[in-house]
């Protein structure tokens, strides 16, 4: 392997337009072709899934591996087909079905060994017959015998698939009449929907790589994909003459900004949000991610760098090979970077399109501000390569001058300053933050906050801070009345007097208490799917919770500091009011029969100057 040779087979990993990327299978492929060890790293489930088919264990379980496409579905199959015995060769061809036999170990010494056959099938939509074609009769016999198999003590088969959600539900129906086949798509339907992975005395294990943490799978990419030793052929073959990998060479320099902490750091913190709203990430766009990272250019061949590229890029472009903006795929088309998903999550976060007043002084002019020329030197003047360079300072001057009024001239500037805005994102250090907040240069403003603050504490089994926790109620409040009440320590659930979708409720069903009163209290907790909850505890039967995602926790958080409930986001309004429904359901249940006095009491709402809330209450004979 050489440096060209490492370089070119890091190309395969990009957003390329022949998607050599897309199946493992290829992969390995280029790979044993071109003589280099691919990307690998042990996935995390490959500790659960092995174990079920140990035959020593009680009791071995059949497999099914789901997940959204680029989960490494198929790259576990083929890690438990070579840690079981079988041949790598065998498994690089192009069948789908693999059968490996596996010799139980006798209980007793005159017992005979227990064989088991397993049975992979490690493409579940490649395998079974197009929609509409009749079943090959072997594979609907074996489709058969796994739906018995499931519900067998002692099965003398096992099997592993991999099928994606869609196909698998669908290849059962496909499968019917049958009542083995009922209960196992019976069974399917059930572990999907309960998110759960497995049920009593059935031998059947359904996994969703789906639900794995997205940071982690990026952690374990970025140490297989820095510590590869193709690198290190990059640096004994640097040289002047061709510039790959010299000390001018963005490819390097990009190398070396990933393995930054403080890079690496904010990308956990981006996937780890990502998760937080439910926009899982899979192996295969991370490895997409680091890839683009490092060769990324707008200008070049599938916009990735090859080795052939460097001189070329080094004399006239390499400002334009930023690592920053690579990162969001700014190198690019518009309509490629819609189509990755890792892209389309990341530019959800609008990095560097949002902005502030003091980071547009500090980039426009804290080159001469007595104020800011020391953070300008510290974060872009002494970055020689992604920095200050002469098309910036020279675009920042026609902007302030006004010397070029054109389109064309405003549009470059602002490419420009999006990149370097990008670049603060992940230069500026944590401490730093009180001066400048860099999630000002991101839509959620609290992302920072969430992070450190919420989930942070949540996960080592602390409470979240009690100003943050009256800030949500008070958004809440904002949202459940219409009204901008200022209270943190009660949660007032009010309705109209009329069925139109009015915004102003001024009708007052509960006060509930924010601190423990009577059984009753608000906290916010991690749900069993490990994402903080807002929990409305009524009594010890009654709780209603409220999933605060990412989207969710900046909502209700601008709409305490003054946001309009139902202008930044029409689906975040419909969500709480959603809430507010089930809070009011619960407390029909709570508060027993009508009372037979003969009298209505209405509790009306009302505001004082400082928003305090105050109640009146109205009785009416019946």
């Amino acid at each position: 392997m050489t440096a060209k040779e490492w370089i070119s087979f890091v190309r395969l990993y990009g957003p390329i337009p022949t998607k050599d990327n897309l199946y493992d299978e290829n992969l390995r492929r280029h790979a044993r072709r071109r003589g280099i060890k691919q990307v690998l790293f042990t996935h995390p489930y490959e500790k659960i899934v092995l174990p079920c088919f140990d035959l020593s264990a009680a009791p071995p379980a059949s497999v099914i591996l789901t997940g959204t496409a680029g989960d490494g579905k198929t790259f576990l199959c083929g890690r438990v087909w070579e840690m079981l015995g079988g041949d790598p060769d065998t498994w690089a061809g192009q069948k789908t079905h693999f059968q490996l036999e596996l010799t139980a170990p006798a209980v007793a010494a005159q017992d005979t060994p227990r064989k088991v056959t397993l049975h992979i099938v490690r493409d579940l939509s490649a395998w079974v017959p197009i929609q509409g074609a009749d079943w090959p009769a072997e594979k609907r016999e074996l489709l058969l015998r796994f739906s018995r198999s499931i519900f067998q003590p002692n099965p003398s088969e096992l099997f592993l698939i991999a099928a994606n959600d869609g196909q698998l539900v669908e290849t059962f129906k496909r499968l019917l009449p049958d009542e083995n086949v009922q209960r196992a798509k019976d069974t399917i339907e059930d572990l999907l929907v309960s998110d759960q992975s497995e049920r009593p005395r059935i031998g059947l294990k359904l996994f969703n790589l789906s639900r794995g943490s997205s940071s982690e799978l990026l952690e374990l990419a970025l140490g297989a994909f820095l510590g590869h030793e193709g690198w290190s052929t990059c640096y004994k073959e640097a040289s002047a003459s061709d510039q790959l990998f010299g000390q001018e060479c963005p490819v390097r320099r990009n190398y070396e900004l990933l393995k930054q902490e403080i890079v690496q750091s904010r990308l956990r913190d981006l996937l780890d949000l990502c998760d937080q709203n439910g926009l899982h990430v899979p192996v295969r766009q991370i490895l997409i991610l680091l890839s683009n990272s490092v060769l990324g250019h707008p200008h070049v061949k599938d916009h990735l760098m090859s080795a052939s590229d460097v001189p070329d890029v080094v004399a006239h472009s390499r400002s334009q090979a930023s690592l920053y903006n690579n990162v969001f795929g700014g190198n690019l088309p518009e309509s490629r970077r819609a189509n990755s998903l890792i892209f389309d999550y990341l530019e959800r976060f609008q990095i560097g399109r949002e902005t502030s007043n003091r980071f547009n002084n500090l980039l426009i002019f804290g080159e001469s501000h007595e104020h800011l020329q020391e953070q300008f030197h510290t974060f872009i003047g002494s970055d020689h390569f992604y920095g200050a360079d002469s098309a910036f300072l020279a675009a920042k001057q026609d902007y302030i001058e006004g010397s070029d009024e054109s389109p064309e001239a405003a549009r470059r500037f602002l490419e420009l300053l999006t990149s370097q805005r990008r670049a603060l994102f992940f230069k500026i250090p944590n401490e730093q933050t009180d001066d400048l907040n860099f999630w000002e240069l991101t839509v959620f403003k609290y992302g920072g906050e969430y992070l450190e603050h919420v989930l942070s504490a949540l996960r080592s089994g602390r409470a979240i801070r009690r100003n943050l926790l009256g800030r949500l109620v008070r958004g809440l409040n904002r949202i459940f009345t219409g009204m901008l009440i200022n209270s943190e320590h009660e949660l007032f659930v009010a309705s109209s007097a009329s069925l139109s979708q009015v915004r102003v409720c001024r009708f007052l069903a509960e006060r509930i208490s924010v601190v423990p009163r009577l059984g009753e209290f608000i906290a916010v907790n991690l749900s069993l799917k490990k994402r903080p909850s807002l929990d409305v505890i009524l009594n010890n039967e009654l709780r209603c919770s409220f999933e605060l995602t990412l989207t969710r926790y900046e909502y209700l958080s601008r709409v305490a500091e003054g946001a309009m409930p139902n202008s930044f986001s029409k689906e975040c309004f419909e969500d709480v009011m959603a809430f507010k429904s089930r809070v009011m359901r619960d407390l029909g249940k709570r508060s027993g029969p009508p009372s037979e006095s003969g009298e209505i009491v209405f509790r009306v709402l009302d505001l004082d100057n400082a928003g305090s809330a105050r109640e009146e209450r109205i009785g009416v004979l019946v």
